[in-house]
């Protein structure tokens, strides 16, 4: 059980960090060819920031109101 509140904080939560991971795994993709080493670690960071959206996904959808 989770109040309204609650819910829509985690619901805010999760659409950051799915937006925001894109965004760096993009941001990685095109860093990668300048500069080898920072663009694996903002595609992997992105890439675990998206996946963590994702997972709070599936996590919202458990979740019942009060």
């Amino acid at each position: 059980m989770a109040t309204p509140t609650t819910l829509k904080r985690l619901q805010a939560l999760l659409w950051v960090l799915i937006y925001g991971g894109l965004l760096t795994l993009v941001l990685g993709l095109a860093t990668r060819r300048l500069e080898d080493a920072l663009g694996w670690a903002l595609i992997i960071g992105g890439g675990l920031a998206a996946g963590a959206g994702f997972t709070l996904i599936v996590v919202r959808s458990l979740l019942k109101e009060d």
